[in-house]
């Protein structure tokens, strides 16, 4: 252990901690890196560990004071840096050594720390974003001494999820990702002036990274060779298929043992790997005990554990019961599993989850609710009198009458719709943004002032029977709460990429002119459209740079230096009849919110 001591004080804590104390030995030799905070007394204690790539000594968990709070209340908390970040020795590959792979580094860490002198055998992991895809991954591999997990916001499938959505790339969060992390890493950056001048560069790229995002062809971007060459496996690898399946968490519920509590956010851009590592766990693994130990906490918030401390998002609030403290929201589950204190968390029900509009928390036996039916609203022509877009159509709940009926859009690669809030992260602002901003260059389809409200709660799906001029393009839709002022909040969005329209492992290109069916999954929400508001399902191609732009080529993804316009074509009528699914509730009553 490190000489250097101290003490971390606040005026309701006061525990001793030790920084840089920890080298922990993997099975392949490499030595990870850790910081050890003790409670003040004799021990032992069970520990909570997070195993990061964000830099220990400044992690997210440091910010909302983790260390003080647990250990004040009798818990080891370790902070390790994973392999190849920072002090670790190591190689870093996203996603590689972390789980069931040749290296097993959080299985290794999790044995390692339950042996010590000050844990008791009992270890429980914490953190999110990459730090939960370190607990994901690391639950499968049921290392003997884990007890338990807590994880934020994280994933089930590192292609469709992480990555890529709906065949398109996840670009404003990746490319940002990957440049930034890069360049902080500076111990494993090259050394002398190669390494001073790639440091300056990398310096530059952060602060430039919009203009990056309009580099073509994006495979051939220099930033990032020969120091995280990842990137460019990532690039060249945009099906899905066996290089991705070696990750897949969701592949692996069956292999898991442990109770975990899953907390994540209407805004989060892993919001649907949290729910379905939630839902497949609960159903598929290993044990009862594990089934019955799964927990789902969802909330109106983007990414970021600070989050779930604040009620207003975007150009929108949702109300003092959105407020959470994330240290005590945490506090009963470890006091549950790791010292057998019982606060009545256990006979409550599964799923917990933040209801917008009514702005309020319902809980369910499990996710998405049983007592749901897909109700299918259509596209229609005529003027909805409620916006500025493209075409200002109706959403109505019976099929359209007519035999004809379409409209049609540009979208032009070299002028792509702006990102403007959502599920996102790096790419805007998150949230529920006002979506009247961009609206002017979308279709838009919008209901009647609702005389009754609709909850909406479950996964949501638009199909579109629709066209276009160029063999391939992007199909971007979106779901959203008109307020009687006629704020357009945004509730739930997705893309797909033409190409993948039959499958997210085969390519399929258009044939221009030619009408298909294509279905977008829009994810997951719970909201409530209040009496005098409306639904609105807007149409584009474009949401960028959140997603990269289809050059409309239908060439090699990545590969590509230009791009053409393509005229798009939504169908509505009789025999292709747009629509969007929605999973409705049974309606209860809700008083209405500001």
């Amino acid at each position: 252990m490190s000489e250097r001591k101290g003490i971390l004080s606040r005026p309701e804590y006061q525990v001793v901690y030790e920084k840089d104390a920890l080298t922990v030995p993997m099975r392949d030799g490499a030595r990870l890196m850790a910081d050890l905070y003790l409670p003040k007394g004799p021990g032992p204690w069970p520990v909570l560990v997070e195993r990061t790539p964000y830099n220990k000594e400044t992690s997210v968990e440091l910010t909302v004071k983790s260390p003080p709070f647990f250990a004040s209340r009798g818990y080891a908390v370790v902070f390790q840096d994973v392999r190849g970040r920072f002090k670790s020795e190591g190689e870093f590959y996203p996603f590689r050594d972390d789980g069931w792979g040749a290296n097993r580094d959080g299985y290794d860490t999790v044995e390692w720390l339950a042996a010590q002198k000050w844990c008791n055998g009992k270890v429980a992991t914490m953190g999110g974003s990459y730090s939960g895809h370190t607990q994901y991954s690391l639950a499968p591999t049921a290392p003997p001494h884990l007890t338990t997990q807590f994880v934020r916001e994280s994933v089930a499938d590192y292609h469709d999820g992480w990555v890529y959505r709906g065949g398109a790339l996840e670009l404003g969060f990746g490319l940002r990702w990957a440049v930034s992390h890069t360049f902080n890493n500076e111990t494993h950056l090259p050394a002398g002036p190669d390494g001073a001048r790639t440091r300056g560069v990398l310096a530059s790229a952060v602060k430039e990274l919009p203009d990056w995002y309009r580099f073509l062809p994006l495979a051939e971007m220099p930033l990032l060779r020969g120091l995280s060459d990842w990137w460019y496996e990532w690039l060249a690898h945009p099906d899905d298929g066996p290089y991705w399946w070696q990750w897949n968490v969701s592949a692996r519920h069956p292999d898991v043992e442990t109770p975990i509590y899953h907390l994540g956010g209407w805004f989060d851009t892993f919001l649907q790997g949290t729910l379905d590592n939630f839902t497949g766990i609960s159903t598929r693994a290993r044990s009862p005990r594990a089934r019955n130990g799964q927990r789902l906490i969802i909330g109106p918030w983007p990414h970021g554990p600070q989050n779930v401390a604040v009620s207003r998002w975007g150009d929108f609030d949702f109300g003092p019961e959105a407020v959470q403290d994330f240290n005590e929201l945490r506090l009963p589950w470890y006091d549950y599993w790791l010292k057998g204190i019982d606060s009545g968390l256990m006979a409550e029900p599964p799923a917990r989850i933040f209801t917008m509009g009514a702005n309020r928390w319902q809980c369910f036996d499990t996710w998405p609710p049983r007592d749901t039916r897909d109700v299918k609203l259509y596209f229609s022509g005529g003027r909805a009198s409620s916006t500025d877009s493209l075409n200002d159509g109706r959403l109505i709940d019976d099929v359209p009458r007519g035999i004809e009926g379409a409209d049609s859009y540009l979208y032009d690669p070299a002028d792509p719709v702006d990102t403007l809030g959502g599920s996102t992260l790096g790419s805007s602002d998150p949230g529920p943004i006002d979506q009247r901003r961009v609206e002017p260059r979308c279709l838009t389809y919008t209901s009647e002032p609702l005389a009754t409200v609709i909850e909406v709660s479950g996964r949501v799906k638009a199909v579109l029977f629709a066209m276009s001029s160029a063999p391939d393009t992007d199909w971007v839709v979106r779901l959203c709460d008109v307020h009687p002022d006629g704020a357009s909040r945004l509730v739930a969005e997705g893309i797909l990429r033409a190409r993948y329209r039959e499958s997210a492992a085969v390519q399929r290109l258009l044939t221009p002119g030619q009408v298909y069916s294509f279905e977008v999954d829009l994810w997951s929400t719970s909201n409530v459209f209040l009496p005098g508001h409306r639904v609105r399902v807007a149409v584009t191609s474009s949401c960028f740079p959140r997603w990269d732009r289809n050059l409309n080529t239908g060439g090699p993804f990545g590969l590509e230096a230009e791009g053409r316009p393509a005229v798009n074509t939504v169908l509505r009528d009789r025999f292709r009849a747009s629509h969007i699914v929605l999973p409705v509730r049974p309606a209860v009553a809700y008083k209405p919110v500001n």
